[in-house]
């Protein structure tokens, strides 16, 4: 049954470089690989944000997660008439998101400090700074790890909702059968639901990255056939190709 496979849809959009290894997969097991994102994010705009009531001029540093919070909460401040200090000082979860800061502000003229991907690393940053008041731009879809540490530090900070996570319109895939669909979190999963309320599994095989993803699928009543990451297959490529194969 798993040679059979000969179409793959990955609910994510198409990777920016040629590098990617889903395309070297493809080329090896002679697949035919689209990607489509089932989720997209959107913006909240300032008056949405105002019934929140935070005050961005409160705030003496910025936690930045993602690029995604860098743009929105540069957005926001303009949107709400906020110019943004030189004293402000960012706290970034990487030296990318931090690096990406440029596109806003003179790097080297401003107080930024990042981690390695760990939002521990970035906690351990703060506990330096703990006088601040901390503003959180984010999502809708928040993990509670990062609050819940940020409490438990003690930290004087606000959960700043700026954009929001949203099913995409996938009308278009209604007649298009793929042998496999990759999910990667239960925000694909419901989108799939909202967009095809009569999906059935059938034959399609359904693979999925990460506990929180598979707990969704299952909830959905589907039928998990591919699980990532595991010891074996750290990536969703390397389970792909391992069931493929199997």
């Amino acid at each position: 049954m798993a040679q059979k496979i000969k179409t793959v849809l990955i609910s994510q959009p198409k990777p920016s470089t040629e590098k990617s290894p889903y395309f070297d997969l493809a080329d090896r097991q002679k697949l035919t690989i689209d990607f489509r994102p089932f989720i997209h994010v959107e913006g909240m705009d300032a008056q949405e944000f105002r019934q929140q009531r935070i005050d961005l001029a409160e705030h003496t540093a910025v936690i930045l997660t993602s690029r995604l919070a860098v743009d929105h909460y540069f957005r926001m401040a303009k949107e709400m008439r906020f110019e943004v200090p030189d004293t402000m000082k960012y706290f970034c979860i990487s030296e990318s998101t931090a690096y990406y800061l440029q596109k806003y502000v003179q790097y080297r003229k401003r107080k930024i400090f990042h981690g390695t991907i760990k939002f521990d690393e970035v906690v351990a940053l703060m506990k330096k700074h703990k006088s601040e008041k901390f503003l959180l731009p984010c999502s809708d879809l928040l993990k509670d790890s990062i609050p819940n540490a940020l409490n438990d530090g003690g930290f004087k900070y606000s959960r700043a909702v700026m954009y929001r996570t949203v099913c995409s319109d996938l009308s278009d895939l209604s007649d298009v059968k793929y042998d496999v669909l990759v999910f990667f979190s239960p925000s694909g999963i419901e989108s799939l639901f909202k967009n095809f309320p009569d999906f059935e599994q059938g034959k399609t095989r359904i693979a999925v990255f990460g506990p929180t993803t598979a707990k969704a699928a299952e909830a959905a009543g589907l039928r998990i056939d591919i699980n990532a990451p595991t010891a074996k297959a750290p990536s969703m490529t390397m389970a792909l190709e391992q069931y493929i194969t199997g």
